[in-house]
């Protein structure tokens, strides 16, 4: 459980995993907002994009004008979390955009990293394994499915853990990024993790 006042923390609810993280939040205590418009953002000290079909969720934000917003939650203080798909939105650079996007795909440049998409394999090489989390006293279980990896790490970004020599778990100030779903193991390390950010965070008014 969170201590203090229950943080207000939004999922982006456009496509993918989202509902196995609100149900990990609410856990925990948090109160959750399923966000689909950018006046769901209002109030809300977090943010996390699921883990789905990072193309697709990319051309929805299109149709609900979600960029500039999303934006603009971070730089009035809003956390951001963004776990397999979600942490290719977050990312600064993208390799392995499918050939209809012209090798290039659209993000929103909130961390500094270059992901690598589906990395670890497709969908049938899907696979669970145990990571050295720093920070974490016992290794955490991830889930990696049709996976990315961080090929490239910018100076003010810390690894947290790393699979098979590549960085898998990260962090910049209020931004957190994992190319695994921990929403999908029994263990909320990682989301309390978040929550401690959130709290930290200036709620995006």
């Amino acid at each position: 459980m969170v201590t203090g006042a229950a943080p207000r923390v939004g999922v982006l609810a456009l496509q993918g995993a989202f509902r196995e993280h609100r149900h990990r939040l609410e856990s925990l205590g948090a109160r959750v907002t399923e966000v689909r418009l950018p006046t769901d953002l209002a109030g809300l000290g977090g943010l996390i994009l699921p883990g789905g079909e990072s193309t697709t969720m990319a051309r929805l934000m299109d149709e609900y004008d979600l960029w500039d917003p999303m934006r603009d939650f971070h730089a009035s203080g809003g956390a951001l979390w963004g776990t397999c798909a979600g942490a290719i939105l977050l990312a600064r650079e993208v390799e392995g955009a499918p050939p209809q996007f012209g090798g290039r795909q659209r993000s929103l440049g909130l961390l500094d990293l270059t992901v690598r998409r589906n990395a670890f394999g497709r969908q049938v090489d899907s696979f669970q394994t145990s990571l050295d989390v720093r920070g974490l006293g016992a290794p955490f279980p991830a889930v990696f499915i049709r996976a990315p990896a961080f090929t490239g790490v910018g100076e003010g970004t810390a690894v947290l853990a790393t699979h098979a020599g590549a960085a898998v778990l990260a962090r910049q100030g209020r931004v957190l990024a994992s190319a695994f779903h921990p929403e999908l193991t029994g263990d909320a390390r990682l989301h309390r993790l978040f929550l401690g950010l959130v709290q930290e965070a200036v709620p995006a008014l």
